[in-house]
Order: C-alpha cells, then sequence, then structure tokens
C-alpha cells in the first residue's frame, strides 16, 4: 500500500456544460439582483456570496490521505482530520463519505468528510478500504 493518495477534483473542468449552465444562471441572477436594487454593491456582493458558495465547484480542491489523517485544501482553507477519527465509510458514483459513526446516522454529512473524485474512483476505494481493514486488523 502506498503511503498517501494524493488527487485533485475540479468538477466544473471536468463538467463543462454545467459549468456553463452555472453561469448563464448566475450572470441572470446578478443582472435580477440589479435591477431590483439598482445597486453595484449589491450585485457584487450578490458575486462574492454566490462565488464563496459554490468555491468547490469551480475550484479545484486537492486531497491527500495517509493512514494518519485526511487534507483537504480548497480555495482559501485547510480542512485536516486524523483518520482515527472515522469509523465507517461509503461509497458512491461521485465521492467517498468517511463518517465518525459506527453505522448510517442523519448527522455524518455534518460531521463526516466527503472526498470527490476525479477519474480515480477505484484507486480511491481501494486505498479507503485498505486503511479501514488495516485499522480492524490492528495493524
Amino acid at each position: 500500500m502506498a503511503d498517501s493518495l494524493t488527487w485533485v477534483s475540479h468538477p466544473a473542468k471536468a463538467r463543462k456544460l454545467a459549468a456553463t449552465l452555472v453561469v448563464i444562471f448566475l450572470i441572470m441572477v446578478y443582472i435580477l439582483v440589479f435591477e431590483i436594487t439598482r445597486s453595484m454593491i449589491m450585485v457584487v456582493l450578490a458575486i462574492l456570496l454566490f462565488t464563496m458558495s459554490l468555491s468547490t465547484f469551480f475550484f479545484p480542491t486537492r486531497y491527500e490521505i495517509t493512514p494518519e489523517k485526511v487534507t483537504i485544501r480548497y480555495l482559501f482553507t485547510t480542512v485536516q482530520k486524523d483518520m482515527s477519527s472515522f469509523r465507517s465509510y461509503y461509497c458512491d458514483k461521485n465521492g467517498v463519505l468517511l463518517s465518525p459513526f459506527v453505522g448510517p446516522s442523519r448527522l455524518e454529512n455534518f460531521r463526516g468528510i466527503y472526498l470527490r473524485y476525479h477519474q480515480n474512483k477505484e484507486e480511491v476505494d481501494a486505498y479507503i478500504k485498505q486503511l479501514f481493514e488495516m485499522r480492524e486488523n490492528g495493524n
């Protein structure tokens, strides 16, 4: 097993049509904000608000997993958690959720960490599975 697994996910680059549609929608929202408020300050605030809320879609996110920790580097912030704090994981078509709960819980979306794939689903799934198997076997 490798010491670490690192990759970059950039959904807007991978899904260009969706990104184009989102940008068109945002431009329409900005025009609507201007028409309602007649204030460029409000348009700038809307741009900042929407850009920040959609930053994980528009800007690359860097993921690094080691047997000890998970590190996620967003545009302006970095999240780092110990792997020992995760007790289960759930894979889906877009990524894997590392959960602090043993079984399914409604809170895992708020307390867990979601790692988005970037054309590396099999590699990430296998690495996470190995980490959890190593922990179960006491290694």
